[in-house]
């Protein structure tokens, strides 16, 4: 039976993360206002133009991975996906840590029908980065088209088998470009932008149908100050390198992304944070939403170690234990 191909609709307008070489204040503005213009040119349709400003940029800056990252863009935008692929499979040797990159090969990658090489894209982002949930959501649509092409290669062997058919039809309507209320598309890329000035905290909103007691809203008020407090120790412990610290701010229900194993995930952590010469962690825009004794942080968070600097969207998922706030489920880019 013939497979079917679902073409790529959406690519790397999911603007979530910033990234930086360390550098004076001066020239970290300079360098914002370059992005800003290469944006503002693709989202003007000016792709020629932004292509230029990029090679100029790179042209005086060729390690900047934020431009690195921007040129990919116009690159994939130009209809140039062989320049792109190379392009941000270069970001992924030279800065490794980074999810997004392997996140847009594996969109380029379906966007050419390879998806073994999207699926292995896909690993490589969530092991870089296990919270990282657009791809674990995109390496689920992947593995649903490797299951199309299965189910269909099953077909032309065995015509006669009747269990695939169903489930094969299953597939096909997921991915059908109007089926009501499905995902049009696979994947959702992401792409690199100008982080957003850092806004005071705020509390969560409380439900319209109803007021809070004054005794309801001085007991909310509290708990949200004590998660707040949590998170920002959290975040200390993190970039003072206190393991002990850091690794007490997880609950004992806390399960890692991926289905990596509690003491690997630490094993991980460990590497990650004590190889570092130095750690900043900043919390912004922070939001609590507070339910008796479960709460849900979402904030901007600003990392910075040795030469590299990243700004990305961070929920925390926390329950109250023993008198404390500890985290059970951690997500990026979400």
């Amino acid at each position: 039976m013939k497979s079917f191909h679902t073409p790529l609709h959406r690519f790397l307008y999911c603007l979530s993360t910033f990234i930086v070489l360390a550098g004076t204040s001066l020239a970290v503005h300079a360098q914002a206002d370059d992005y800003r213009e290469v944006n503002q040119l693709v989202r003007a349709g000016k792709l020629p133009e932004a292509l230029t400003k990029a090679d100029q940029y790179l042209a005086a800056k060729p390690r900047d991975p934020q431009m690195r990252f921007l040129k990919g863009v116009v690159q994939s935008e130009l209809g140039k996906p062989t320049d792109a692929i190379t392009t941000f499979t270069k970001l992924t040797e030279d800065f490794p840590e980074l999810p997004e990159p392997y996140n847009n090969l594996a969109v380029l990658h379906a966007g050419q029908s390879q998806f073994d090489k999207a699926r292995a894209a896909l690993e490589m982002a969530i092991r870089t980065n296990p919270s990282y949930a657009t791809a674990h959501e995109n390496l689920g649509d992947v593995y649903a088209k490797l299951a199309s092409q299965a189910y269909s290669k099953a077909l032309q062997l065995d015509s006669s088998n009747a269990a695939v058919q169903p489930k094969l039809a299953l597939i096909r309507e997921l991915f059908a470009p109007n089926a009501k209320g499905q995902k049009p598309v696979l994947p959702t890329p992401v792409a690199l932008a100008p982080a957003q000035p850092a806004r005071p905290v705020a509390a969560a909103p409380a439900p319209a149908a109803t007021s809070p007691t004054p005794a309801a809203a001085t007991a909310s008020t509290g708990s949200q100050a004590e998660v707040e407090a949590a998170v920002r120790a959290w975040a200390t412990a993190w970039a003072n390198k206190d393991m002990n610290g850091y690794l007490a701010a997880y609950g004992k229900d806390f399960t890692p992304a991926g289905g990596t194993a509690r003491k690997a995930w630490e094993d991980e952590r460990r590497s990650r944070i004590v190889g570092k010469k130095t750690i900043s962690v900043k919390v912004n825009k922070l939001v609590i939403a507070v339910n008796g004794d479960k709460a849900t942080a979402k904030f901007s968070q600003d990392y910075s170690a040795d030469a590299l600097k990243v700004t990305s969207r961070k929920v925390l998922d926390m329950v109250r234990a023993g008198g404390n706030w500890v985290i059970v489920k951690e997500s990026t880019g979400s």
